[in-house]
């Protein structure tokens, strides 16, 4: 399990998975977020998953490679 540094909690339910199935990016946000604290670990979350591959997204039954670009 992840320690408490600097009176960090860790997210919820860090260890459910989610099944293969379809879904579309809201209800991923959506799905997401509720295991998230607040929006900016959801944010955070969403990066993370979208970047490293692990979530896809299609457009017209193609893959499509998504780019998060950093407001500065």
């Amino acid at each position: 399990m992840l320690s408490n540094t600097a009176n960090r909690t860790p997210m919820k339910n860090i260890y459910k998975k989610i099944n293969r199935t379809k879904y579309s990016l809201g209800e991923l946000i959506s799905i997401v977020g509720s295991c998230a604290r607040n929006s900016r670990e959801t944010i955070a979350a969403m990066v993370d998953l979208l970047e490293s591959g692990r979530v896809v997204i299609r457009k017209n039954g193609r893959a499509r490679r998504v780019r998060v670009q950093h407001a500065s």
